[in-house]
């Protein structure tokens, strides 16, 4: 068995409830309900930590988007790519975009 430390927490109350539930649920003790969530919150946070840092591309030098593209218009963005036969980096054809009709 593995040495066990007492200690004192503030959970908030409604957490405090839905862990007591799930705990009486799966007929576990408190301390045990909580340590398994522990246990598992902290390997999926050394899993994510293990992940290979992704590096964006930074455009410098440039004079901001096409005229008429507003960034904040995503919809308006995807039918101009999708107009142009836009292309991945890699040479994959992005999936062609298929929007609901509007009606006028």
């Amino acid at each position: 068995m593995l040495s066990q430390m007492r200690t004192t927490l503030r959970i908030d109350d409604e957490l405090m409830l839905a862990v007591k539930r799930m705990a009486a649920e799966s007929g576990r003790t408190l301390t045990d309900a909580i340590s398994d969530l522990l246990r598992a919150g902290l390997a999926r946070q050394m899993e994510i930590q293990s992940r290979p840092r992704v590096e964006l591309p930074v455009f410098e030098g440039g004079t901001g988007p096409a005229p008429g593209v507003d960034l904040d218009r995503t919809c308006d963005l995807l039918v101009r790519m999708d107009e142009a036969g836009w292309r991945a980096p890699d040479g994959r054809e992005c999936p062609r975009l298929r929007l609901p009709h509007r009606h006028a």
